[in-house]
């Protein structure tokens, strides 16, 4: 289906510093990804340090991936009611503080407990960035934009690992976590001084628990929106069962050395923003629904090709190629669906962009550890999974958001001004 005609326009914001705002927006998807994965390399010194059992310590990633979903289902209606800046300078705050506190945790119980918090503060950067990306763009520009966070976060999985082995070579994980909160304190510096209010009061939200409550209502009232979600939730499930599980295929079952692995890491992760950045161009300049069926069809062969190596013997160069095609085709999704989900709502963008984020966050969290329930010793688990998760993806747009608003990419002409919620 061909895509309208779209504006390209960005509305800049009154501001000095409009012109730096885009990629200051880039590096608030960054807190997220890196706070999960930079201190990996580290969790087994981190466990003997602190006197904590294996699954005892694995909880400090859990606790982290939680409080991602559930900040950013806190901070964007937040944002929506009293403003991007003020919100994401207090979560900026907290993340630096709570940074601080993770590196001096004496226990591994305080250690979670600040590992949670420290997700709540990312996901401000996390729903922000998407809030305030939708405030000032529109059209073609804006699924442009979203495009380059999908890059953004796919460069985001390949630093964050590889920085904190770098790292861990001249630090320990209390270093790594040091090296967290001097990022942090540098970006709320340039926020300090960057971040301009992208969201004027006369488009904000009033009527405090019981207005967020209805603007929820609304939101999950549209059939477009709960598919888009729902969509996202569940490819964002394969990804983190693919996060999860491919380690212990690549270097567990096929032998993989280290650096083997970082090199199918990487090439996989290359493939993540690759496609994240052509399926902004391709959602701009054909159609929205089209990328995504695309994606999900990519997303879709490769889950099959992980099954079908689960229940026979097959090459790794088969694994690879299955693995390469799952993270491509979630990140071709990824742009046209948080365009279709945020599009109709200006003035609900960081309401709505919680819901996604959390949805994301959330439904990846429950399919990580289900990969490992046969041990490490099979690959089926893992096809199984991300075979369940791509189908649910594929109904869920197909059921919820393909047979309203028939034509889809009409919703991008929406003015910003002409909100349904409160125009």
């Amino acid at each position: 289906m061909p895509a309208p005609a779209l504006p390209a326009t960005v509305a800049p914001a009154p501001h000095r510093f409009a012109r730096v705002l885009p990629a200051l927006l880039l590096l608030l998807t960054v807190f997220g990804p890196i706070s999960m994965d930079l201190y990996l390399p580290a969790l087994p010194a981190l466990t003997a340090d602190l006197g904590a059992a294996t699954s005892v310590a694995q909880l400090t990633v859990t606790a982290c991936l939680v409080g991602l979903a559930v900040g950013q289902l806190v901070a964007g209606p937040l944002s929506d009611r009293f403003g991007r800046r003020g919100v994401l300078l207090v979560g900026v705050v907290a993340y630096v503080a709570t940074s601080t506190l993770c590196a001096v945790s004496p226990t591994v119980e305080l250690l979670i407990g600040a590992r949670f918090v420290q997700g709540l503060a990312g996901g401000v950067g996390i729903v922000i960035a998407q809030a305030a990306g939708r405030d000032v763009y529109d059209g073609g520009a804006l699924i442009r934009f979203y495009g380059r966070l999908t890059v953004v976060g796919g460069l985001a999985a390949i630093v964050g690992p590889l920085l904190g082995g770098q790292l861990n070579t001249v630090t320990d994980w209390r270093g790594l976590f040091v090296v967290l909160a001097a990022a942090g304190a540098t970006i709320l510096v340039v926020a300090l001084v960057a971040f301009p209010e992208t969201l004027p009061a006369d488009r904000r939200t009033v009527g405090g628990f019981a207005q967020t409550g209805r603007d929820f209502r609304v939101l999950l009232s549209d059939r477009v929106f709960v598919g888009a979600i729902l969509h996202q939730g569940f490819m964002y499930a394969a990804l983190f069962a693919y996060l999860s599980g491919a380690t212990f295929v690549l270097q567990g079952i096929y032998g993989l050395s280290p650096q083997g692995y970082a090199l199918a890491f990487g090439l996989n992760s290359a493939g993540f923003m690759v496609c994240g950045f052509l399926a902004g161009r391709a959602a701009e300049r054909w159609s929205v629904p089209g990328t995504l069926a695309i994606g999900t069809g990519l997303a879709g062969l490769g889950a099959v090709g992980l099954l079908v190596s689960g229940l026979t013997t097959t090459p790794l160069g088969v694994v690879i190629v299955s693995l390469l095609a799952l993270a491509s085709g979630v990140a071709t999704t990824s742009p046209p669906a948080t365009t279709l989900a945020l599009v109709g709502y200006p003035r609900l963008a960081g309401t709505a962009s919680s819901l996604l984020g959390m949805v994301r966050f959330g439904f990846g969290g429950v399919a990580a550890p289900l990969v490992g329930l046969a041990g490490a010793a099979t690959i089926l688990p893992l096809g199984l999974v991300t075979v369940v998760a791509v189908a649910l993806a594929a109904v869920a747009f197909l059921v919820l958001a393909g047979r309203s608003r028939a034509a889809a990419p009409t919703v991008l002409r929406v003015d910003l001004d002409a909100d349904p919620v409160h125009s």
